[in-house]
């Protein structure tokens, strides 16, 4: 039965369980009365939410603690067994995927680079296949026990009715690609276990904002710099992040053809590919036969020499020039959103890491307005590389958590009847 505010019983059921679940797993252990003031709900509601968590396995007991004058408290936290992700990053240089338990502790990996930035949709498809069932493997982990495979993609991704999730990937020739549909085609996974496909940064953005420099802000720009450049924005309205393609801003007019098309993109010019191309174009020297990581670790050594010996000036100067457009777009960032952090990552980003990020951060300062370049914070990201693919797992957790922990149902083979969907919402849950 639905309420004045159409919310029914499992509903407020289903809310109950996902406070507690939630508490418990960003601010756990906590025992029972901990729980009470945490998430707003009465002692006798956390008592009845807690042993449905219980019995079915999601939450077990963590010790005790003293209490004042009575006898000792239970504390309760997520079992991290009781559930598995897997996260898939679609990098530049390569497909990186990773095994989780609920507690996001990292059971297996699996990479597989890509030679010459292929990608072919089918070879992207095959890596996403090949390394999940090798995670499995590794850990000896049934498919079954997945609560969903989360990937991040370069591009704009599109949620559909009919095709799932159909990526627009303009910079790496990916034209309306169906990427979901095609990956449940080949899959050994159950179609009980979800495929959730999200922009890479925004799954940078979700990981750094869960766990990372994020955590604390309501509004905030996480910056995914690699071969190209990206962003995510979170802000009250946007809880869970938007991808926005902050790479393809014009921030010169006529300029240097983008891998988009346009000309004069700001990832023309701060991408790390762009930045490895203007090098050679002035003159500089790349190791021939590298990839892209490998061959900025070596400008970098150019341009900044160990035991102080002499900088080369052509590398000197580009990533000089570098750190202005980056600054000067991250000034775009702070006069449109006026967020209160921006957060640097991606592979690049953390390779130029803190020698690189005071130019950034003083040509961001002179580019913005100076009201909201007063309140914003610059700093890099915490997570490390594996950001994007943790973000990626934490799709399908957060889904979980929508659902109160709950596992996705199959779906009935015919539509049920009137009478039998009416039992089903006021059967207890």
């Amino acid at each position: 039965m639905a309420g004045r505010n159409g919310r029914t019983v499992r509903d407020l059921r289903r809310a109950n369980r996902t406070a507690v679940l939630q508490r418990l797993y960003f601010d756990g252990p906590l025992s029972r009365f901990e729980l009470g003031p945490a998430t707003g709900l009465s002692s006798g509601s956390v008592s009845n939410v807690v042993a449905d968590l219980v019995a079915d396995g999601l939450v077990e007991e963590a010790g005790s603690v003293d209490s004042d004058g009575g006898r000792p408290r239970t504390l309760l936290r997520v079992a991290p067994g009781s559930g598995h992700m897997i996260g898939v990053d679609v990098g530049e240089t390569r497909v990186r995927i990773e095994l989780f338990d609920l507690t996001l502790t990292e059971l297996a990996r699996a990479e597989r680079p890509l030679a010459q930035q292929r990608y072919e949709v089918e070879v992207i498809a095959g890596h996403i296949r090949d390394g999940i069932a090798e995670v499995l493997d590794t850990a000896g982990l049934a498919p079954e026990r997945l609560l969903g495979a989360g990937i991040g993609v370069p591009g704009i991704v599109e949620h559909t009715a009919d095709r799932g999730a159909v990526v627009h990937g303009q910079t790496i020739g990916w034209d309306a690609v169906p990427l979901e549909a095609l990956l449940r085609a080949g899959s050994g996974l159950p179609d009980t276990v979800p495929y959730l496909i999200d922009n890479g940064a925004k799954t940078l953005g979700q990981a750094e904002m869960w766990f990372g420099a994020g955590r604390g802000a309501r509004n905030a720009v996480v910056v995914l710099f690699g071969s190209g450049v990206g962003a995510c924005l979170v802000t009250p309205e946007v809880e869970h992040g938007r991808a926005v393609e902050w790479g393809h801003l014009t921030v010169r007019v006529r300029g240097r053809r983008c891998r988009c098309g346009a000309l004069g993109c700001l990832e023309a010019y701060a991408g790390a590919e762009s930045l490895l191309a203007r090098w050679r174009e002035a003159g500089g020297t790349p190791p021939e036969g590298t990839d892209e990581e490998t061959a900025l670790t070596a400008m970098l050594a150019a341009a900044y020499p160990p035991d102080d010996g002499r900088p080369d000036p052509v590398a000197l100067a580009v990533l000089e020039e570098t750190a202005e457009y980056l600054g000067a777009g991250l000034s775009d960032l702070i006069n449109l959103f006026q967020p209160e952090r921006i957060l640097i990552g991606g592979w690049a980003g953390l390779q130029l890491g803190s020698r690189f990020l005071p130019a950034v951060r003083r040509h961001a300062m002179s580019y913005a307005l100076r009201h909201p370049a007063e309140k914003v914070t610059v700093e890099l990201g915490r997570l490390g590389p594996d950001a994007v693919t943790v973000g990626a797992a934490i799709l399908p957790l957060a889904d979980f958590f929508a659902r109160g922990g709950r596992r996705p149902e199959p779906a009935p083979e015919y539509p049920l009847p009137a009478w039998r969907r009416s039992l089903r919402e006021r059967a207890p849950r």
